[in-house]
């Protein structure tokens, strides 16, 4: 098994600290100052940016098992949250990390599980391939 911190991995490990760092900024913030406004969201996003973080360190850690929950995890809730925002607008008064699938964030947010998935399992083979 190969680090996931490695090669390639390096470039996922900065992405994913870079979205970690920016989601958890835009939480806090709106926690601090506008979490009446809209609740649900808010709270999604700072869910999402612990979520962001956790991986962001099990990836360049090499932590599997932490990493494969904070991917699959960040996987599920932008599915989720992305249709769910789509489905139900009203529940969503505010834009949230996952929210449109990650429009706000160009769709990194979307692209991003993809990518840690595959890289995992590239890493995770015995043969080094």
């Amino acid at each position: 098994m190969r680090r996931t911190s490695t090669g390639p991995g390096r470039a996922l490990v900065a992405v994913y600290g870079v979205l970690a760092l920016s989601a958890t900024a835009r939480a806090v913030f709106q926690v601090a100052t506008k979490l009446s406004q809209a609740p649900v969201a808010y709270l999604l996003s700072l869910f999402a940016a612990l979520v962001y973080i956790v991986a962001t360190v099990a990836l360049a850690t090499s932590r599997r098992r932490l990493a494969w929950t904070a991917v699959l995890t960040e996987l599920t809730g932008v599915l989720v949250v992305g249709t769910v925002s789509l489905v139900a607008r009203q529940e969503f008064p505010d834009a949230t990390v996952w929210s449109a699938y990650g429009q706000g964030y160009g769709y990194v947010p979307l692209l991003l599980p993809f990518l840690g998935v595959l890289w995992l399992v590239r890493t995770g083979r015995g043969d080094g391939r």
